[in-house]
C-alpha cells in the first residue's frame, strides 16, 4: 500500500467522522519535554493528576513496540453559550469551565479514536496502534504541537488558528511510518496577558505553570482550600478559563458546530444552593455525563460554598449554618463555617459561637474561628 496515498484518505476519513485536526508526527522521543518535566517535578508544580513514570511520557517506544508514528487529533469546544441565565441575588449561580460543556470529552475522543483505529486496520490488518485520551502517559499538548495542529503558548495551551485554545486533543501511536505535520511557528509574540491576568499567578512564565496554585486544578482537590485563594476562586465550582478567555487568539472563536459539546446551561451554570444538599446518587445522574464530575460532589459542593461567600449570599445562612453543625464532612463543615463569617450575618455569629463549643475535630474548629474573626474585623 502506498502510505503517502492512505495517509490523504485517513485525513479525509478523519474531517467525514467529526474530527476538526489532524497532524503526525514521529514516535521519536520527546527530549525537550522530558527535561520540562523533571525540571516541574523538582520545583514542587506538578498536579499529581498526570502519569508518574517520566520515562513513559517521554518516549513512546516504550508504550507500543514498533512505533513509528503518532496521529494527533483536536476536537473543537464552545466558548459561547446560548440563554445563560443570569446570577442575581437570592439565586447565584456558579460556572463550570468551558472544557466540562456538553458529554464528557473523553468519552466523544474515544469514540472518534476507535473509528480511526477500525479505519486503520480495515485498510492495514497487522497495523499495531495505541490511543490515549488525556489520561494516557503521553502529554496531548506536546504530541499535537510537534504535529502542527497548533503552538503551545504562553497559557500552557495548545492553540490553533482555527478554533483558538477551544479544542480537546487526542492522540495514537502508530506502528505506520506516516510522513509527519509542518509544525507550527509560536504566535504569542510579545503579549502577556494571560501571565497578567491568571488570578493565583500560576503561570510562571510563558510555558511554564505551577498547577498546585492554579484554580482549575484548586477546584478540583478534595481537601481544604488554601486560605489564600479562597476569594480567589469567585463563583467557579469547576476549572477555570481566564487565560483563555483574555487571549487575542481565541477572540471570535464560537466553535458552536460540535452538538455533543453543546451546554445546557442549567447545568454548567447551576444554582449554588440546591447542589449542597444534593445525594450522590442524584449528583451522578445529573452531571456524571460531564467531565466536571470526575472527582465527585464533595469537590463541587465545597466549591459551590465559596462562591456562596463570593457573592455574601445571605439567603444561603441556614442552609450553611446546617452543613455546618451536622455534615459528616469536616471539609465541608469547615468551608461552611468559613463562608459564614465571610457573609457575617448575627444568626451566622450566633451559629458559629455555638459550633466553637460542639465541634470535635481540630481542622474544623480552626475554620470556625476563622469565621469568628471575620466578625472582629468587621466591627
Amino acid at each position: 500500500m502506498n502510505i503517502n496515498q492512505f495517509q490523504q484518505q485517513l485525513i479525509e476519513y478523519a474531517a467525514s467522522i467529526g474530527i476538526d485536526k489532524i497532524g503526525f508526527t514521529s514516535a521519536s522521543p520527546f527530549k525537550e519535554l522530558k527535561n520540562r518535566l523533571i525540571r516541574q517535578q523538582e520545583l514542587g508544580y506538578a498536579s499529581g493528576f498526570e502519569e508518574s513514570d517520566i520515562e513513559k511520557r517521554a518516549h513512546p517506544e516504550l508504550l507500543l513496540s514498533d512505533a513509528e508514528s503518532i496521529i494527533s487529533i483536536a476536537i473543537a469546544y464552545p466558548s459561547k453559550m446560548k440563554d445563560a441565565p443570569k446570577s442575581i441575588k437570592g439565586a447565584r449561580r456558579g460556572i463550570f469551565a468551558r472544557a466540562s460543556w456538553g458529554t464528557d470529552y473523553h468519552t466523544v475522543l474515544r469514540e472518534k479514536l476507535a473509528l480511526l483505529e477500525l479505519y486503520i486496520l480495515t485498510h492495514i490488518p497487522d497495523a499495531k496502534l495505541r490511543s490515549m485520551v488525556d489520561t494516557g502517559e503521553l502529554s496531548d499538548r506536546a504530541v499535537a504541537e510537534r504535529a502542527g495542529i497548533g503552538w503551545s503558548a504562553k497559557n500552557c495551551a495548545v492553540i490553533t488558528p482555527e478554533f483558538g485554545s477551544y479544542v480537546y486533543l487526542g492522540e495514537m501511536i502508530t506502528s505506520i511510518p506516516f510522513a509527519p505535520s509542518e509544525q507550527m511557528e509560536d504566535q504569542c509574540g510579545e503579549c502577556t496577558l494571560c501571565l497578567d491576568i491568571c488570578p493565583t499567578g500560576a503561570l510562571i512564565q510563558g510555558g511554564q505553570l505551577n498547577a498546585q496554585r492554579c484554580i482549575a486544578f484548586i477546584t478540583q482537590t478534595k481537601t481544604m482550600v488554601p486560605d489564600e485563594f479562597r476569594t480567589k476562586i469567585g463563583n467557579r465550582i469547576y476549572g477555570c478559563d481566564t487565560c483563555q478567555t483574555i487571549c487575542p487568539k481565541n477572540k471570535g472563536k464560537a466553535n458552536l458546530h460540535q452538538e455533543a459539546f453543546t451546554p445546557d446551561p442549567e447545568l454548567v451554570k447551576p444554582l449554588l444552593l440546591p447542589l449542597l444538599n444534593m445525594t450522590n446518587r442524584t449528583f451522578k445522574e445529573t452531571y456524571g455525563h460531564m467531565s466536571g464530575a470526575w472527582r465527585g460532589k464533595n469537590p463541587i459542593q465545597r466549591n459551590a460554598i465559596l462562591a456562596l461567600a463570593h457573592f455574601k449570599e445571605v439567603s444561603a445562612v441556614p442552609t450553611l449554618i446546617e452543613l455546618m453543625e451536622k455534615d459528616a464532612r469536616p471539609v465541608i463543615r469547615g468551608t461552611a463555617a468559613w463562608a459564614i463569617g465571610k457573609i457575617n450575618t448575627e444568626e451566622g455569629l450566633t451559629a458559629l459561637k455555638k459550633a466553637e463549643q460542639n465541634e470535635k475535630v481540630e481542622e474544623v474548629l480552626a475554620e470556625i474561628r476563622k469565621g469568628l474573626e471575620f466578625y472582629t474585623i468587621e466591627k
